[in-house]
């Protein structure tokens, strides 16, 4: 399970097996998307699947959360979701009201993120083989003008811009299984965050050196791949990390890192420091980015590496997710 969760043992199968075999000539970084040029013309695309336990969830279901994943991981790599395809992998005895819901859910989620579903696939599986449903999907966008994307660009002094609150997908996803004797009223950040990115590609896109949205294995995760992609440190600033009360006190009960736990609807953005004030302004101006906050900056020391400076003046080093401490959240 820990090879699905984000973390350390994902990057190792991924390196170690998928991208030797699969795309061996490849000098790029790995990401959330691919751009390619077919026919003369640049697109992008990506692919995801979705496992999420369980299917509704406070804020969010299932098919919501397809069509968002698929439109965020195209907005960090600085591109604009047009069509999507998708696939049901159904489990026999499924309610088709529950199914019924999940396609609208779907159809919604599409038309206020502004893409298309352009196709599809279904599969029905045994009773107990796919916990409800799975589903995957694969986008197709249009690149932002103006904006490139890439942790090689990345130097000391720019700072790490982060678009609101962390940790509450994870949260929410874990409260609402049951298993543990906490209630909260907490609710999934599932949702587009395009709207965002094109505001801060419009006020500061030549600053734009990387993006990402920090899913599995939460922010720590996406900043230790981005530390090793540019050979710089990242040090954090605790005070300047969003994080709400609700997501706090369930991490300090449960003995979780905030920085670990998956988000579904924020981004984060590393932009050159003369940008950085158009930056912020930007993503703030932007409906639902009022809690956006610079939490820290590239630094060349420690090299490879995430630093977190904490309250008290003290330091700590931030690693990846290590295991797989919130199963099955997106």
């Amino acid at each position: 399970m820990a090879h699905g969760a984000g973390g350390k043992a994902s990057r190792r199968l991924v390196e170690g097996l998928f991208a030797p075999l699969l795309f061996p000539a490849s000098a790029e970084p790995l990401g959330d998307a691919a751009h390619l040029e077919v026919c003369g013309a640049r697109i992008a695309i990506t692919t995801d699947s979705f496992v999420v336990k369980p299917l509704r969830f406070p804020g969010g279901s299932i098919g919501e959360l397809a069509v968002n994943g698929t439109v965020n991981d195209l907005a960090v790599s600085g591109a604009k979701a047009e069509a999507l395809v998708c696939t049901y992998v159904l489990e026999a005895g499924l309610s088709t009201s529950v199914l019924e819901a999940e396609v609208r859910a779907m159809a919604s989620a599409a038309r206020k993120a502004g893409v298309s579903i352009a196709g599809g696939d279904t599969k029905v599986v045994e009773h107990g083989k796919a916990d409800g449903m799975y589903i995957t999907t694969t986008g197709l966008g249009s690149p932002l003008g103006g904006v490139k994307v890439d942790p090689r660009s990345v130097r000391p002094g720019d700072k790490v811009l982060l678009s609101g609150p962390i940790g509450n997908h994870g949260i929410t996803i874990l409260l609402a299984r049951g298993e543990l004797d906490l209630e909260a009223k907490l609710c999934s950040d599932t949702r587009s965050v395009l709207p965002l990115v094109e505001a801060l590609a419009q006020q500061a896109g030549p600053g734009i050196r990387w993006m990402r949205d920090p899913t599995r294995g939460g922010v720590a995760t996406s900043l230790n791949e981005l530390a090793r992609d540019c050979g710089f440190g990242i040090v954090l600033f605790e005070d300047q990390v969003p994080v709400c009360d609700l997501v706090r006190g369930a991490c300090e009960l449960l003995g979780l890192d905030p920085l670990h736990i998956a988000n579904e609807g924020q981004f984060l953005a590393v932009v050159a420091p003369e940008y950085a004030d158009l930056a912020l302004n930007a993503v703030r101006m932007a409906a639902g980015g009022e809690e956006a906050q610079i939490i820290g900056e590239v630094r060349r020391q420690p090299a490879g590496a995430v630093l977190e400076t904490t309250l008290y003046g003290g330091s700590r080093i931030v690693d990846m997710l290590v295991g797989d401490p919130l199963p099955r959240i997106c």
